[in-house]
């Protein structure tokens, strides 16, 4: 009976050790990184506005030149508590003005923070996992270019046990893939190919379009199906091609909805989606019409 409770505890004790590395950060190394050209930031104000990077880490109502000052203090209210966005202006001890490319590209591709603690998923690294690491240190040289802001935003308000940071560990194990959502076959169209990284990556637009389980990992099996609305207030629609979605809209009318705002039936955008649009309408044109072709062939969902 001894000797079966030692191998027990033995077996449990294992067991946690390799649970406990599991769990941990994994962070990319230098060489990860090695071969990329410097980063440009005139190429990657193109992707700043498709991730919408002001919408979350400017002050709130920030409008004009404002907007590019990212002091952080937007709060978004979930089951799990409260989280603020932090100032990410190239500030060096209030923002990111200290990091190396290496410590953008962590949080950005692996949801990792300079000192080596897990990210809450609240930022969307899920989906930034899926960009390439040349738009990161392109993104990186940008933010670097924009305006230092002085002060920190107030931390998160959550509750145990989301403030055992640990616990997002094993959370990453299942839905950290920086693989793409939809397979596309060697004969996808370019466009279609753009529109699919535009959309899964930068443009992070499953994390609020696809419903979560209880865990608050994004339901794939329901991709850009819609359900509740983040903050708990409304609906996010489907916008898959089905019945209950986009179906009936073409490429070119979900490209003049995000160009303009305006559905085919001359309703208007509303909601969080105000902000999303503003930012579309910024892109170029084949950006838009890239985004609409992908749209239109991803699986329907009722």
């Amino acid at each position: 009976m001894r000797r079966a409770l030692l191998w027990l505890a033995t077996a449990v004790a294992a067991a946690g050790v390799v649970l406990w590395w599991a769990t941990g950060p994994q962070p990319l190394e230098e060489d990860d990184l090695s071969g990329l050209q410097p980063g440009d930031a005139a190429r990657s104000e193109r992707i700043f506005v498709a991730g919408g990077c002001a919408s979350c880490h400017a002050r709130p109502d920030a409008d004009g030149e404002a907007a590019l000052e990212l002091a952080g203090g937007r709060a978004l209210k979930t089951a799990f508590g409260t989280f603020v966005a932090p100032n990410i202006s190239p500030h060096p001890e209030d923002g990111i003005g200290d990091w190396s490319e290496l410590d953008f590209a962590n949080a950005m591709l692996r949801g990792i923070s300079p000192e080596g603690e897990h990210y809450y998923p609240a930022f969307p690294y899920t989906s930034y996992a899926r960009m390439e690491p040349q738009d990161v240190a392109d993104l990186f040289a940008y933010l670097r270019t924009l305006p230092p802001v002085e002060g920190r935003p107030e931390g998160h308000s959550l509750s145990f046990p989301f403030t055992l940071r640990r616990g997002i560990g094993l959370w990453k194990l299942l839905y950290l893939d920086p693989e793409p959502v939809v397979a596309l076959g060697e004969d996808a169209l370019p466009e279609v190919l753009r529109g699919r990284y535009l959309v899964e990556g930068p443009g992070h637009c499953g994390e609020c379009h696809t419903p979560r389980d209880w865990l608050g990992g994004p339901d794939l099996d329901r991709w850009l199906a819609g359900g509740p609305a983040p903050e708990g207030n409304g609906t996010v629609p489907n916008i898959t091609p089905s019945s209950e979605g986009i179906g009936s809209w073409s490429e070119g009318d979900i490209a003049y909805f995000l160009e303009s705002g305006f559905t085919p039936d001359f309703d208007s955008v509303g909601g969080a989606m105000v902000a999303v649009q503003k930012n579309m309408a910024h892109l170029p044109a084949e950006d838009r019409e890239a985004i609409a072709a992908y749209l239109k062939v991803v699986e329907e969902v009722e």
